[in-house]
């Protein structure tokens, strides 16, 4: 009678504790759940629609018209040539103006088009002032039917934010319509799911793709009940956010072509006819580049996974109650198993073949009619169940123990199972907010010298490159943390310690100009054209740490101080210099480093102005022309401009001083001392 007691009492304990981590999305559990039914993408071969295509701006595309932002007179000329297009979706925003003229080209190219659906992002703090002329234009884009039924349930809760960035006014007033970019990701940072609809200042705007499909069809999105919505007859299953679940494709199946096949004719205009086009960005550093159950993806491939979805009636249905239930049977088969079979062995074998009867079940269920059920749970609750009966059975707790750790190695590795165990919240993502040294280096010119190369020779080169300046990087206990192309990205001070992180970082980059000009007398002798590079410091809290899913993880940094030290590199071209430091890490070293000011600015994304610094190399000249530009600098910022011209002019005549050029050009053109805003990433 106790024994059963015990198991009634287990029962109703794991269904609950189960229920409760399946109901509230508990971490790690919730992570585990997404990524083990992941498989369902691999499982089936469905055909993505041939009715749309998306057109990268992408490497060759940059190659072609330089980095981007371009002038948006480039943009308007490749737009120009999807005129047979039904309607095409912007996923990139021109929330800034630039030249009047080259605005209202590229908005007159979005007003010739069939139609056209321009994006927004949800913002939670102001970055951009919008007056009443956008909002009421932007009202134009809004749900007012379904908005008008939503007080009738009470889910879904659409995502909201006062603030958004929007497109600058001409560009608006040329689009079709708006849709919101706006999406969110799984616990485990994995994109999944996609919003119908979003709320900006209290009114519901569909997303971009939905947007879209509004044109395509000439309908407008219906209520059916609180679980779902439906446009053109097909109807949409809803998360308590207003989210559906995406269901992806295989990479190879989504049509990509080159936006400089577009602009150039090599696609030609009827090759766009009655198709939904998607025009974004997926070049290095430009493009937004998300992470998904089937791996990184160009943002834009969300928006066209959606509509593939509804177009080919691969909409995911997700049954209300089905997982509870399965978790119901799960916990109740141990406990059934262990009045049939009184070996372990035997209930054992039975729990896992009734398991994976269930689990094939459900996954034909899915590849047939797109019917997802999740089978992370009542795997739980099986194991659950089956450790509960089996530490019943032998009736001790150190026994329990034991089997415990048997039985939930046959899903985990011994690895994860100890780490699970010890500290459970260290399968979670995270990091922490610490100050570090950033640098990034960049080839100046390696487009030109890998035309001049067959790939073979390139990659022997970059691996005489790389080699130096990755030995510069640890030798002064920085942590490489990637290779970009031909860029390289370290940072110091993480994961050791480095009490003079800043100095590290200095000593370093002037240790890669070293090695780089010992590299280039060999590439001279053997008649190789000189490399020739830009390295980018900056000292700031960042957050470092084990980021990405819960299976693929990079120890990397994020944050402003990351963005800054990208920018920081970029600039050194403008200045024509090889080692430029912030402020921030001017105010970190001693006086063993040599160092002048250029001049404040304001980077591209950045409101506040930073000081920059050359770094020099640590010789004698240097300190001559560092004392002689500081005194032309002093009579350039006091106004005096003939005096700091004749001193600039002086420098370069002895030295060739680039830094004197660029502010000579500034002095000709009666430029006063000044905060300079840089209106690009690059200068």
């Amino acid at each position: 009678m106790k024994e059963k007691s015990l198991y009634l009492g287990a029962i109703a304990v794991i269904l609950f504790l189960t229920l409760l981590l399946q109901h509230y999305k508990v971490e790690p559990f919730e992570s585990f759940s997404l990524r083990f039914n992941d498989i369902n993408f691999e499982l089936q071969k469905k055909e993505i629609s041939k009715d749309i295509v998306f057109v990268a701006v992408d490497e060759p595309s940059v190659n072609e018209y330089g980095r981007w932002p371009w002038d948006r007179s480039k943009l308007a000329n490749g737009i120009d040539k999807l005129s047979e297009a039904d309607v095409v979706l912007m996923d990139m925003i021109f929330s800034e103006p630039t030249n009047k003229k080259e605005d209202e080209e590229l908005g007159e190219s979005l007003a010739n088009l069939n139609a056209s659906v321009c994006g927004f992002f949800l913002r939670h703090k102001a970055t951009q002032e919008i007056g009443d002329d956008e909002l009421d234009i932007m009202t134009d884009s809004s749900l007012d039917m379904l908005q008008s039924q939503i007080s009738e349930y009470k889910n879904p809760q659409f995502i909201s934010a006062e603030y958004a960035e929007i497109n600058i006014l001409p560009i608006l007033q040329s689009c079709t319509l708006s849709g919101s970019f706006t999406t969110l990701h799984g616990s485990d940072y994995l994109l999944r799911s996609y919003p119908i609809a979003v709320y900006f200042q209290n009114i519901l705007y569909p997303s971009l793709a939905m947007q879209g499909l509004r044109i395509k069809f000439n309908k407008d999105i219906n209520r059916v009940d609180s679980l779902h919505v439906e446009i053109d007859g097909k109807k949409i299953g809803l998360d308590k956010n207003g989210f559906i679940r995406l269901n992806y494709y295989q990479k190879d199946q989504y049509e990509i072509v080159s936006f400089l096949d577009v602009a150039k004719g090599k696609i030609k205009p009827e090759y766009f006819q009655g198709k939904i086009v998607i025009l974004g960005i997926t070049e290095v550093g430009a493009g937004d580049i998300v992470s998904t159950p089937i791996g990184s993806l160009p943002g834009p491939l969300l928006h066209y996974t959606f509509i593939s979805n509804l177009l080919q009636n691969h909409l995911i249905i997700e049954p209300a109650y089905i997982t509870e239930f399965l978790m119901l049977l799960m916990v109740l088969s141990p406990f059934i198993l262990v009045l049939v079979f009184k070996k372990i062995i035997y209930r054992a074998i039975a729990n896992i073949v009734f398991y994976l009867l269930v689990y094939s079940l459900l996954k034909y269920l899915f590849v047939v009619d797109m019917i997802y059920i999740d089978v992370f749970y009542p795997l739980i609750s099986l194991i659950l169940a089956a450790v509960v009966v089996e530490a019943i059975a032998f009736n001790t707790q150190e026994k329990s123990g034991k089997f415990l750790k048997e039985t939930f190695s046959s899903y985990m590795s011994e690895e994860l199972l100890e780490e699970l165990i010890e500290n459970p919240d260290s399968l979670q993502l995270g990091g922490e907010k610490k100050e570090l040294s950033i640098l990034f280096s960049d080839i100046r010119g390696f487009t030109t010298i890998s035309e001049s190369m067959s790939p073979e020779q390139l990659i022997i080169l970059l691996n005489r490159y790389f080699t130096p300046m990755t030995k510069c990087v640890l030798e002064n206990k920085g942590m490489l943390d990637k290779y970009i192309g031909d860029a390289v990205m370290a940072f110091f001070n993480a994961p050791v310690n480095v009490e003079k992180h800043a100095e590290a970082a200095c000593v370093c980059a002037i240790s890669m100009i070293k090695k780089l000009n010992v590299l280039n007398e060999e590439l001279k002798e053997e008649g190789i054209a000189e490399i020739h590079i830009g390295i980018g410091l900056n000292t700031a809290q960042v957050i470092v740490g084990n980021i990405g899913s819960d299976d693929k993880k990079e120890y990397t940094v994020i944050g402003d101080g990351v963005n800054l030290a990208s920018r920081v590199e970029g600039l050194t071209k403008s200045y024509g210099v090889p080692i430029l430091i912030t402020e921030f890490t001017v105010a970190k070293l001693s006086d063993k480093f040599i160092y002048r000011e250029m001049e404040p600015v304001k980077v591209k994304g950045k409101d506040e102005a930073v000081v920059l610094y050359e770094l020099m190399l640590n010789k004698d000249e240097s300190i001559i022309l560092k004392e002689q530009y500081d005194k032309a600098l002093d009579k350039y910022k006091d106004g005096e401009l003939e005096k700091a011209k004749i001193l600039f002019s002086k420098l370069v005549e002895d030295y060739d001083d680039k830094p004197s050029k660029y502010f000579i050009n500034y002095i000709d053109k009666n430029r006063l001392w000044a905060v300079n805003k840089m209106q690009t990433k690059w200068g």
